[in-house]
């Protein structure tokens, strides 16, 4: 059995702000020692030098040690933090908390189940590469096991936070020899993303061995359907967060579609129907029974949305993640019934070319 998960959003006026995690650990909400992961969105750029998420990252790691009594690189070991970039739009900065702990409780159905693992620090030529890719599928499998998941149709969502190149990482590489995919740090990002993704179609059995070099970013029928992927400054390896359901006590449970597009309205309500919160005729949930909606958003690479074209990716004032983030957080809100979502750019081999993954947690109807 495994053990019980629980979740608990919390709103921030900015990347230091934790008044909201401080009162849910003062009322007992949240143990500070159960905690294995958190998600959040900080209201930067999302590009290579926003540094809202490393600052973000630092203050939660900060008050966590200080209730853990413990140093932060402890905290590091044990807890997966995925600060995300980019509230474009009607998103709303917030970080989701999850923990986990042992309960007498019995497991009578499969409920939400959450597991954590890290690859090891990953060289700069290594970054979107077969070396990459590999390395995601090993701890994804590790996060599976860590949350007590044996199917891989149980997995819903796997979050994961990978490193990006910067000027001084492709320095290092090439006074080693070596060269990098990329020396462009934006556009390592994107590398970065797309063969952690490819990590997790391996690890899940979406894809099959080998998955050369060539494929990331060129093969886009190689994919995930439950892949989340978000490339940072502030770390050198992949850390993963692996959702699904599991015979587990709780009263959580975790379902998701995949969007064809950025405006696969259907898919978002199916995703909703999936976790046991159908829509009405209206098109509204049940908002009170929402933990959160975790989704990927891309501006579709062939430059047309169902024909038509579309300018995100002709931009040159604002990125074309913040235009996806912008509109898929848009249309997912207006169902969800609130901006406090997760929803990140760049969904490169996640879910097919233009579209990406949408999951949804829910409490389960009493």
């Amino acid at each position: 059995m495994a053990d019980r998960a629980d979740v608990v959003r919390i709103m921030m006026d900015g990347p230091s702000d934790v008044a909201g995690f401080v009162a849910a650990l003062d009322a007992g909400r949240i143990d500070p020692h159960r905690v294995v992961a958190i998600l959040g969105k900080t209201e930067g750029n999302g590009g290579v030098n926003d540094f809202t998420r490393e600052f973000a990252h630092a203050t939660l790691r900060r008050l966590l040690a200080e209730r853990c009594a413990v140093d932060e690189r402890t905290i590091d070991e044990r807890v997966a933090i995925v600060m995300s970039g980019g509230t474009e739009g009607v998103l709303s900065p917030h970080a989701t908390i999850f923990s986990r702990g042992p309960s007498a409780a019995p497991a009578s159905a499969k409920r939400l189940a959450i597991g954590v693992a890290a690859t090891r620090d990953l060289l700069p030529e290594e970054l979107g590469r077969s070396a990459q890719i590999v390395e995601t599928a090993r701890a994804v499998r590790a996060a599976m096991a860590d949350a007590g998941i044996v199917d891989p149709a149980d997995v819903h969502f796997v979050q994961i936070k990978c490193p990006l190149l910067t000027a001084a990482r492709v320095a290092s590489a090439l006074r080693r020899g070596a060269t990098t995919v990329t020396d462009d740090g934006y556009a390592s990002m994107g590398y970065s993303r797309g063969a952690s993704a490819l990590g997790v179609a391996l690890a899940l059995g979406e894809i099959a061995e080998p998955v050369p070099d060539e494929s990331v970013l060129a093969d886009w029928s190689r994919a995930s359907a439950v892949a989340s992927t978000s490339a940072g400054i502030e770390l050198v390896r992949n850390v993963i967060v692996v959702m699904g359901n599991a015979y587990a006590p709780g009263d959580l449970t975790i379902g998701h579609d995949v969007m064809v597009d950025a405006i696969d309205l259907p898919a978002v309500l199916r995703a909703f129907a999936a976790a046991g919160v159908a829509a009405d005729a209206a098109g509204r949930v049940d908002a009170a029974r929402v933990v959160n909606v975790f989704a990927k958003a891309e501006a579709a690479p062939a430059g047309t949305i169902r024909g038509l074209r579309h300018t995100m990716l002709d931009d040159t004032d604002i990125s074309a993640t913040r235009h996806a983030r912008a509109a898929v957080g848009g249309l997912i809100a207006g169902v969800a019934g609130t901006g406090a979502i997760y929803v990140s750019g760049g969904a490169e081999h996640q879910g097919p070319a233009g579209g990406g993954p949408v999951a949804v947690i829910a409490r389960v109807r009493a």
